[in-house]
């Protein structure tokens, strides 16, 4: 039961984080942005911090109720695959293919760099 409770926490908070980003950085007002920022730089840090944390478990510093909490519950409601798929789609609604391709390459490239990088800085400390 302790698990689905730290599950369900890191979650809450992590997308009540995700929608702050969204909110600030994709909207201008009542009108969406073209580029995604909010999102992409939700899916970065996700990807950053759950590097640290994959690095703080394979150094056994990591319980499994923080591991839940943070980053299954936490990093899961902070990143957002489905907004990101619907982003691509609608950059390919709009005729925007070569833009929505290259946004898709470069949050996948920079999301495993964030990972690597987050592995690594915990791995030298």
């Amino acid at each position: 039961m302790m698990s689905l409770i730290a599950v369900f926490m890191g979650g809450g908070v992590g997308s009540i984080c995700r929608y702050l980003l969204v909110k600030q950085y994709n909207y201008s007002g009542q009108e969406y942005l073209s580029i995604p920022y909010g999102t992409a730089i939700a899916n970065l840090l996700s990807c950053f911090i759950l590097g640290i944390l994959i690095q703080k478990q394979f150094d056994g510093i990591l319980t499994e109720n923080s591991r839940l909490l943070l980053a299954t519950g936490f990093c899961g409601g902070f990143s957002t695959f489905s907004t990101f798929g619907y982003e691509i789609y609608m950059f390919i609604e709009k005729g925007q293919l070569l833009f929505g391709l290259g946004y898709t390459f470069l949050s996948l490239f920079f999301g495993i760099l964030a990972i690597f990088i987050g592995i690594k800085l915990m791995a030298s400390i």
